[in-house]
Order: C-alpha cells, then sequence, then structure tokens
C-alpha cells in the first residue's frame, strides 16, 4: 500500500472521532504553546539585557577598589578606598587600548530648588564621562576641563532632576540648586536615556566635575572607581588585561600580591546577564516541555485504545492483503498527525500569547525560527516515540485471531 493511500486512511480514521483526537491534542497543544511562549519571553530578556547595557556603552571598562592581601596579610575594607587620581593618571599616561577615561565619586543626598527638594545622587566626573557612558547634553553644556580644574560648582542634570525641581516648566539652565547644602549652577540637561536592566533611573542624576565633588560635598581623597572606554569592542578584553596590569603597577604590587582592585568590562556584565538569563529560560522550557510528555502519553493511551477498538478492521485488512508493515506505518501516521496538527495549534496559541504578553503585560518578547522549528521537531519525535508501541501491538496482530476478536 503506498504513502498516499495510509496517509487517507489515518486522515479519515482520525476525523471519525474528532472530540477524542482535540482531547488528545490538548496536551500537545499546551505543551508547545508554553515552550514557544517560555522562549519568547527568555529571548526577549536576553536580547533586552544586551541592549539596555550596550546602551551605556558596550566598550566600558570599569575600576572599582577592592580588598586584597599584601605580603600575606588580608587587607581590611579601608583598603578599599585607595583609587586615588595618581592611578587614574597613571593609566591615562600609560594605557594604549583606551579613547576616554574619567574618574568618579559619587554620594547621595538632597537636591533643593526653592521649595522642591528630590532625593539623588551626585557623581564627580570628567567631561570624558560624557563619551563613555553614550550620554548626550539635550539643552546646555557639559562643564569644561578649566572648570574641572577650578573646581566650579557647576552641574548637568537628568531629566527626573528637572521634573521634580522645576515642577512648573522652568527653564533649568542657568538656575542654582543645592545638593547637600552646597550649590550648583545648572549649566546643562541631558537627554533622557530612562530606566536601565536593573531598573534604575538613569535620567535620576547629577554629574559635576569631579574635584568640586570630591573637596566641597563628599570630602574624600579617594575615587570610588574609574571608568574608562577601549578602543573598540572587540578590544575590551585586551584592555582589561593592560588596565589590570598598568594597575599593579601603580600600585606596586609584587608577584604573588593579590589585586586590591577589580577590573572587568561591560561584556562581561553582558555575558554574565545573558547566561543567568538563559539558564531561566532553559529551565522554563524544561517545566513546559513536562506538558509534551502528558500529551505523548496522552496519544500512546489514545491509539492503544484505537488499536483494540479496530482490531477486527485490522485482521480484516490483513486478510485481504495488508501487511504488518502496511498496518505500523498507518497507526503510526496517525500519531504522527495527531501530534503534529496539536503542534500547529500550540505554536499558533504560543504566537498569540506571546503577543498579549508583550502588548498586555508589558514584557520584551522575542519569538525566533528555530523556537517554531524545535517545537514541531519534538512533537513529530513525540508522535514517533508515543505512538509506535501501540502501531506495532496493531502490525503484530494475528489475522485470524483479530477477525475473531469480539
Amino acid at each position: 500500500m503506498n504513502l498516499n493511500n495510509l496517509f487517507k486512511i489515518s486522515f479519515r480514521a482520525i476525523l471519525l472521532n474528532k472530540m477524542r483526537t482535540l482531547l488528545t491534542m490538548l496536551g500537545i497543544i499546551i505543551g508547545v504553546a508554553s515552550v514557544i511562549a517560555m522562549l519568547a519571553i527568555g529571548e526577549g530578556s536576553k536580547r533586552s539585557i544586551q541592549d539596555n547595557l550596550s546602551s551605556m556603552g558596550s566598550n566600558i571598562i570599569t575600576i572599582r577598589p577592592g580588598a586584597g592581601r599584601q605580603g600575606g596579610v588580608r587587607m581590611d575594607m579601608s583598603s578599599s578606598q585607595t583609587l586615588t587620581l595618581k592611578d587614574m593618571n597613571y593609566l591615562k599616561n600609560k594605557a594604549t587600548l583606551i579613547t576616554d577615561i574619567s574618574p568618579v565619586v559619587n554620594g547621595n543626598g538632597q537636591s533643593i530648588n526653592g521649595s522642591n527638594n528630590w532625593p539623588t545622587s551626585i557623581y564627580g566626573v570628567s567631561p570624558d564621562y560624557l563619551d563613555i557612558r553614550n550620554l548626550d547634553i539635550k539643552d546646555g553644556s557639559m562643564f569644561t576641563q578649566d572648570e574641572v580644574n577650578t573646581y566650579a560648582k557647576v552641574c548637568v542634570i537628568g531629566k527626573t532632576i528637572v521634573d521634580n525641581l522645576f515642577p512648573n516648566g522652568e527653564d533649568p539652565i542657568g538656575k542654582i540648586i543645592r545638593f547637600n547644602k552646597i550649590p550648583f549652577k545648572i549649566i546643562g540637561v541631558l537627554s533622557e536615556k530612562g530606566e536601565n536592566t536593573f531598573g534604575q533611573d538613569q535620567d535620576d542624576i547629577i554629574l559635576a566635575p569631579y574635584t568640586a565633588v570630591q573637596k566641597r560635598v563628599l570630602a574624600i581623597t579617594y575615587l570610588n572607581s574609574i571608568v574608562a572606554s577601549a578602543v573598540s569592542e572587540d578590544k575590551a578584553e585586551d584592555a582589561v588585561t593592560e588596565l589590570t596590569e598598568l594597575m599593579r603597577q601603580s600600585h606596586s604590587l609584587r608577584e604573588n600580591d593579590e589585586d586590591n582592585f577589580n577590573t572587568f568590562s561591560q561584556q562581561e556584565i553582558i555575558s554574565t546577564m545573558s547566561s543567568t538569563s538563559e539558564m531561566l529560560t532553559i529551565l522554563l522550557v524544561a517545566i513546559a516541555s513536562i506538558s509534551l510528555v502528558v500529551g505523548g502519553i496522552g496519544i500512546m493511551n489514545i491509539m492503544y485504545v484505537s488499536v483494540k477498538e479496530r482490531t477486527r478492521e485490522i485482521g480484516l485488512r490483513m486478510a485481504v492483503g495488508a501487511r504488518g508493515k502496511d498496518i505500523l506505518m498507518q497507526f503510526l501516521i496517525e500519531a504522527i498527525l495527531i501530534s503534529f496538527t496539536g503542534g500547529a495549534f500550540g505554536v499558533l496559541i504560543g504566537l498569540t500569547s506571546t503577543y498579549f504578553i508583550s502588548t498586555f503585560v508589558g514584557w520584551p518578547v522575542s519569538v525566533t525560527f528555530y523556537s517554531i522549528l524545535i517545537s514541531f521537531v519534538v512533537c513529530t519525535i513525540t508522535g514517533v516515540f508515543f505512538g509506535w508501541y501501540p502501531a506495532k501491538k496493531a502490525s503484530d496482530l494475528d489475522p485470524i485471531d483479530a477477525l475473531r476478536y469480539e
């Protein structure tokens, strides 16, 4: 019997029990829809993380202080305040794989304009900070190196500061605000950035010359961190190695001394976050796949019942010349058709679900071709795997016993 006839017979047998077939498909439909939705959410989250971190500067390198061991003695946390301008200037003069570098000192406090106040953070940086962090000035201008050198009390503010300190729509440029009672003249407003991956408002920020923040606001002599941008994204890891070696030279660390600082690139953060997202996606897909297994068991159960119900039909077909492999193929095709059709409905429901999740819940989703392909392949394998046993039982029936079956 040719394959075309087997398909027709199998299709007709499925249509004779529409409701039972539909109920049998439910497990596969739910499983495939869940897998597609979970993969879409996982992929969407991964891309969102990558895009958000890249928007902060894909080739950023950050150096933070960290407790290390010197001469066999573990340093306490006070040693984590040993990043200084000397380190930054040493890196600026020696490093060959970076384009911009800026010290960072930061603190939290209350910003005040008249009767309006807002708790926020102030960052003391150099003018290069804008290029390193991919920030743009919307109105006004960034402070200059001369203003850094003269400890000028000028600042650039984000949109959240503008909205809260100037709620009546006043032009903030040229106005004086106070941060922890220290007056700063606003000379620029940053372009809006929105929230980052971690839910942090990137517009809730005040940038000022690091000299003014370090001396007038925080009264400290060390740096909280140093940020730099590599010459290119491809050279970021080489730049990390170079800066690490230069920092060890600047801190006069011996060969066996641990680093008392941490150097890492934005790519490392992106890679770590992406790996975490992928692991969560795999976990969610594994949970959703349980529905596919349950659906497969349902197919095997129904196919086994179908073989029992159609034993006389099988015996009759064998009596008129059908071979065992024809019976095997017929029931196997029925199982695959049920599984494959369920998979098609599952894909449709999965795509609809991701649309609703994206539209009404607001989660980032991304449906990829490979997630649909994997779903169909898994459906086909499920149909073959769980349909094989009932089909083999049918093909092994003795024609005489089958004809006598009541």
